[in-house]
């Protein structure tokens, strides 16, 4: 992997750059997830073959530092984004976020400006008020959180059966996991739904087949944002139909 130290940071972020041609593709992955465990396969499928590609392990995630100091917020983990492109003198990316990093996506996006080409998100926090696992996290203190409730969770999560995310989280710093979730829950401004419908880059938005429906799916396109959906997957659409993933990417990208 490479590193990478923004300036504002005593902390490295690490990334995988897969290299070919055209804008490069970034990842995002979401809440106690690590881009390096999950897009691989993605990353890999023929549908995106030949593509320069880099995966990014957010700071406190994966195998980035952990910083105790950084603030883990959806507007901070942007920043570092952000300031990866702008050293890899990158005039021109293709962003794609997953859940929490389709939120950071959108956040980076509404910075980069024109220098983002194509944003593809899947099922991203719009809104105040998080999801199931980011509003469990976040009604802890960090500090209770910190000493037994991320444990719990990855023993829960583990139990349930749900071993990926599991392993990722138990990877993850709980004070990382804690600030991203209240972040998630707190929401921002302007909201991240706002940040979407003002970016001029062409939008995608990809739900599972399995999701349960949502209103957005027919909002969304009325705000000129493409609706997609991933067969075969709900949420965890990265580990359960990888391709139809990578498939649904390349046409959003097209």
């Amino acid at each position: 992997m490479k590193s990478f130290r923004p300036h504002a940071e005593q902390a490295d972020l690490r990334y995988h750059d897969m290299p070919g041609d055209g804008p490069p593709l970034l990842f995002i992955h979401g809440l106690g997830c690590a881009s390096s465990c999950d897009y691989p396969a993605v990353a890999g499928d023929p549908a995106l073959s030949g593509r320069r590609m880099l995966l990014v392990d957010l700071l406190g995630s994966g195998f980035s530092d952990r910083p105790a100091d950084f603030a883990y917020t959806i507007e901070a983990q942007a920043r570092t984004i952000v300031a990866l492109v702008e050293h890899l003198g990158l005039a021109s990316i293709d962003l794609f976020g997953h859940s929490m990093g389709g939120s950071i996506a959108i956040a980076t996006a509404h910075r980069l400006g024109e220098g983002v080409r194509r944003l593809v998100v899947g099922e991203p926090n719009l809104d105040p008020g998080g999801g199931v696992a980011s509003r469990k996290i976040a009604a802890m203190s960090e500090a209770d959180y910190v000493a037994h409730g991320h444990d719990a969770l990855v023993r829960a999560s583990r139990a349930d059966g749900n071993a990926t995310w599991a392993t990722s989280l138990s990877l993850t710093a709980p004070w990382a996991a804690h600030r991203g979730a209240t972040s998630l829950v707190v929401g921002g401004r302007p909201t991240w739904r706002a940040m979407l419908y003002a970016t001029r880059a062409p939008r995608t938005l990809l739900v599972g087949s399995q999701t349960p429906p949502d209103p957005d799916t027919q909002e969304l396109p009325r705000q000129g944002v493409n609706v997609a959906i991933v067969p075969d997957a709900g949420h965890a659409m990265a580990w359960q139909n990888p391709s139809g993933l990578s498939q649904a990417i390349a046409r959003a990208l097209a």
